[in-house]
């Protein structure tokens, strides 16, 4: 199977880089400052969501602003302790794209995304993050945003995701999605194209755009 497509656009954590390890640490520390039972926790979606949101869902509104600072704080400062690493074949992949091909689209605020991506080596000329939108995954918004600021049609992008609220934006926006088993089964993840992680593609930059294969 061959994708057509002139832009690129890369969720981040799960798609590029791991930082489950990281969030489960931090999420549970902040969980038990706030006094949240592991019961309330469980109930609410958190892969794939603004801070904010899953926040929201937690507390009331007059502590959210304090709280997700808070949870910020304790995920920026994990990050020099191993609170990232590179997804297979994400540096090989990335290497094989113009800087005005691709973007990285995530949840996370501009801090937290930068600190993550500053830590792996992996600097984009594009980064939509939970600070430039006002709906998060799995509205479409960050994705068109990220369309407009390539100047692309959202028709000829392809979204790579391992969430599903991260699938169903790209899908709302109009564009082709390809799905990562990299923290969901692959059932759970109705997409174009299901592959384990980006080492199973390759990408030839024609004069079109980018050529979007399964590697043999």
């Amino acid at each position: 199977m061959t994708i057509h497509a002139q832009a690129l656009l890369f969720d981040n954590d799960g798609t590029l880089v791991s930082s489950l390890a990281s969030v489960e640490r931090c999420w549970t520390r902040w969980a038990g400052e706030y006094g949240i039972t592991a019961e309330e926790f469980g109930r609410v979606a958190l892969h794939g969501r603004p801070a904010v949101e899953i926040v929201a869902d937690l507390l009331p509104a007059r502590l959210v602003p304090e709280a997700v600072a808070r949870v910020e704080q304790l995920e920026v400062e994990d990050v020099p302790d191993g609170g990232v690493l590179l997804l297979p074949g994400t540096r090989d992949f990335l290497d094989s794209l113009p800087a005005d091909r691709w973007a990285v689209v995530t949840s996370a605020t501009r801090r937290l995304a930068e600190a993550r991506l500053d830590a792996v080596g992996i600097r984009p000329k594009t980064l939509v993050c939970a600070d430039d939108i006002k709906r998060g995954k799995p509205d479409p918004e960050p994705y068109l945003l990220a369309a407009r600021q390539l100047g692309v049609d959202p028709a000829h992008c392809v979204v790579f995701e391992d969430a599903p609220a991260g699938r169903q934006a790209g899908r709302a926006a109009g564009m082709t999605t390809v799905a990562l088993t990299t923290t969901h089964r692959a059932h759970e993840l109705a997409a174009d194209l299901v592959v384990a992680d980006l080492s199973a593609l390759s990408g030839l930059v024609t004069d079109g755009g980018v050529e979007i294969s399964v590697r043999g």
